[in-house]
C-alpha cells in the first residue's frame, strides 16, 4: 500500500541543535500512527512541521502525493488537537465545534448537520449548550477532538492530548479515542512520551531519540523485537547482557559466553557467526524464579542460573524482584524479574528477600540487539527498589 503521508529526509535545526535529523518514513491512509520518545527527541517538532507551524531546513513533506512543505497552515488539510484543549470559554460546546465551519463560511444548514454529527460521535449531544467550564477534562478533550474533526481534515494531529488527565480518565479516553478513530477512519498522527498510550492505541509506532527515528514497527514488534538498546530500554523494562557467540547450535540458536554469568543460549534470528560480540535483551516478565531447579523439557533451550533475591516489591497484579548472580555484591550480575500473580495468598512457599533460588528463561525470549549503547542503561533505574524496605 502506498504511503498517504510521507516525510522525506526532513531536518530541522534550532541554532546549533538538530531537533529532527533526516527523518524519512511514511504513514498509510487511515492509520493510527504514533511518534513516541522522551522529551526533546523531536516528535513535537515533526508534528509542528506537518501542521505548518515550523518550516524544515531540509527535506519534503508530502500528503496524498502533494508537496505541502511550504504551504501555510490554513492551506493544509490537517488539524491539531492540543493538550490544553484550547476551547473558547465564552462559547457553548455547540458553538465551539461550529467555530471553524463558520470561519470557512459553510452554509448554516450544513454547519448544523455536521455539528450534530460530531456531538453524536463524542456522545455529548445533551451537553451541547454548556460552556467548557461546566465540563470534565475528558469531556473537554472530546469537544476539542470534535472541533478538529468537523473540518474533515485528511490527517488529525494529536499532541500529548491526554497528558493533563488523571490515570483512570486517561485510560478511559484511550478507549474512546480508539473508537473515534475506527468510526471516522481518517489518519491519526499521535505524539506522546507515554509508551502505554502508544502501545495500546497505535497501529505502528516510530520511536525517536535525539531527532532520529530509531525504529518503526507495530507495537508487538517494537516490544518483542527491539532493534536498538534504546528501544529495548525505553519500551518497558529489560535486562541487558554483553557477550561473545561461542558456538552455533543448529540453524536457529547459538551459545553466548557472558562474563561472570556463564553460557547463555539465545535464538539466533540474525544468523550471527561464532566469535562475534553481541548484546542480548531479556524482558523481566520472560524470566522465572523457582525454589527448585527447573527441568529443561525444551532440548537444552532453557537458561538456568542460581541467584539470590536482594529486593522484592509487591505491586498488586505482580511482584518485582531484583536478584544477584555471584557472591561479590560489587562485581555480580543484577537482574530484574517480574512475577505475575495468579494465587498469591495461597502460595505456601513464597519467594522473599535473601532467598537462594533458580532463575530461568527460554532461549527464544532472549533477543539479540543490532546495536547497543551503554548510556541507554540509565533508563533501567529501579525506583521501586530504591524505595522498598528490606
Amino acid at each position: 500500500m502506498a504511503d498517504f503521508l510521507e516525510f522525506q529526509g526532513v531536518t530541522k535545526r534550532f541554532g546549533p541543535m538538530t531537533a529532527v535529523n533526516h527523518a524519512t518514513f511514511g504513514v498509510q491512509k487511515g492509520e493510527f500512527f504514533s511518534l513516541l520518545g522522551p522529551s526533546g527527541c523531536g516528535k513535537t517538532t515533526l508534528l509542528r512541521m506537518l501542521a505548518g507551524f515550523e518550516q524544515p531546513d531540509a527535506g519534503r513533506i508530502l500528503l496524498d502525493g502533494r508537496d505541502i512543505t511550504r504551504l501555510p497552515p490554513d492551506k493544509r488539510q490537517v488539524n491539531t488537537v492540543f493538550q490544553n484543549y484550547a476551547l473558547f470559554p465564552h462559547l457553548t460546546i455547540w458553538d465551539n465545534i461550529a467555530f471553524g465551519l463558520r470561519l470557512r463560511r459553510v452554509p448554516k444548514p450544513e454547519i448544523a448537520s455536521r455539528v450534530e454529527e460530531m456531538l453524536d460521535l463524542i456522545q455529548l449531544r445533551d451537553q451541547a449548550q454548556k460552556k467548557p467550564t461546566q465540563l470534565s477534562g475528558g469531556q473537554k478533550q472530546r469537544v476539542a477532538i470534535a472541533r478538529a474533526l468537523v473540518l474533515k481534515p485528511q490527517v488529525l494531529l494529536l499532541d500529548e492530548p491526554l497528558a493533563a488527565l488523571d490515570l483512570k480518565l486517561r485510560q478511559h479516553m484511550q478507549i474512546e479515542l480508539d473508537e473515534i478513530h475506527d468510526r471516522v477512519g481518517i489518519t491519526f498522527l499521535y505524539v506522546t512520551h507515554d509508551q502505554g498510550e502508544a502501545m495500546s492505541l497505535a497501529d505502528r509506532i516510530a520511536v525517536m531519540r535525539n531527532g532520529v527515528v530509531e525504529q518503526i514497527d507495530p507495537p508487538a514488534t517494537i516490544y518483542e523485537a527491539p532493534r536498538t538498546s534504546f528501544v529495548a530500554a525505553f519500551i518497558g523494562d529489560t535486562n541487558f547482557f554483553e557477550g561473545t557467540v561461542s558456538r552455533l547450535v543448529g540453524s536457529d540458536y547459538c551459545d553466548v559466553d557472558v562474563a561472570d554469568l556463564g553460557t547463555v543460549r539465545c535464538y539466533n534470528d540474525k544468523h550471527i557467526r561464532a566469535g562475534a560480540k553481541v548484546y542480548l535483551s531479556v524482558r523481566p516478565e520472560k524470566m522465572h524464579l523457582t525454589h527448585e531447579r527447573p527441568a529443561d523439557l525444551h532440548d537444552g533451550k532453557v537458561n538456568v542460573f542460581p541467584v539470590t533475591v536482594y529486593q522484592k516489591v509487591y505491586q498488586g497484579a505482580y511482584t518485582r524482584f531484583w536478584v544477584r548472580h555471584g557472591e561479590d555484591v560489587n562485581d555480580c550480575w543484577e537482574l530484574s524479574v517480574l512475577q505475575v500473580h495468579s494465587r498469591y495468598l495461597f502460595d505456601t512457599t513464597p519467594i522473599t528477600w535473601d532467598d537462594k533460588v533458580w532463575l530461568s528463561w527460554h532461549a527464544d525470549d532472549g533477543y539479540m540487539l543490532e546495536n547497543y549503547d551503554e548510556r541507554d542503561e540509565t533508563l533501567l533505574g529501579h525506583p521501586e527498589a530504591a524505595n522498598a524496605n528490606g
